[in-house]
């Protein structure tokens, strides 16, 4: 994929190996090891996306972040050792794109950069990239999801979850896909990808017998109904 790739990350060993998967994709990869060097970086060179670890000496990951943010819109991919739920929601409301908590899958990592530059190539003419499914709207630079208009409480992981199945809608994702996928984890606690299947479709009124929307594939996982997902654009559907 031929894209140019800014990676923010102080330690040498963790940034070699993230340029090194990142360049065997065909991309261009640029190194800084703090955050004043990743917005002198960003001064002088377009990036089509920045890799930015929050633990930096100086400046910390989300300084850099609302720096970037101020100036442009380039996506970006928060990596931290940081998992809690506030620090991703701070992350993601600052104006991060995703959120990968260390340690991480190289390759989930890639798969991650990957994705977030074909959602940026292909969003709509509005800058949004937002989503229709009966009488829901999930809006997902906005991090929310509403019903008839009306907005739905959502923890951040729980978003991310459908936010992840919507995107892929129609494919089967086993919990291990979704747990590298979301998580950005290889391994781990996989039970507890059912655990967040179920609360959202309680929060979507999915009937636990026969759900409509987060469907099982016996076999195969959890699979988000395509049939009435539409594509918003610049309004309209």
């Amino acid at each position: 994929m031929d894209a140019r790739i800014l990676v923010v990350e102080d330690v040498a060993e963790m940034a070699e190996l993230v340029q090194m998967y990142l360049a065997r994709e065909g991309m261009t990869v640029d190194v800084a090891a703090s955050g004043e060097a990743a917005i002198e970086r960003a001064r002088s060179q377009a990036y089509d996306l920045v890799v930015l670890d929050l633990n930096l000496p100086g400046m910390d990951g989300f300084e850099v972040l609302q720096a970037l943010r101020h100036r442009s819109s380039v996506p970006v991919i928060v990596v931290s050792a940081r998992d809690a739920d506030e620090d991703i929601i701070h992350g993601l409301g600052a104006g991060a794109d995703e959120f990968v908590t260390k340690p991480f899958s190289p390759r989930v990592l890639v798969a991650r950069v990957r994705a977030v530059l074909r959602r940026d190539r292909l969003k709509g003419r509005d800058g949004r990239e937002r989503y229709t499914f009966g009488p829901y709207e999930i809006d997902v630079d906005a991090c929310t999801l509403s019903r008839n208009g009306e907005r739905l409480a959502l923890s951040s992981r729980e978003f991310e979850v459908l936010a992840h199945l919507v995107r892929h809608a129609g494919l089967p994702h086993t919990p291990k896909d979704l747990y590298e996928a979301v998580w950005g984890r290889e391994y781990g606690d996989l039970a507890s990808v059912g655990v967040y299947v179920q609360r959202l479709r309680r929060k979507l009124g999915d009937d636990a017998a026969a759900p409509l929307w987060i469907q099982t594939v016996h076999g195969a996982g959890y699979r988000f109904n395509d049939a009435e997902l539409s594509r918003v654009v610049q309004g309209g559907v």
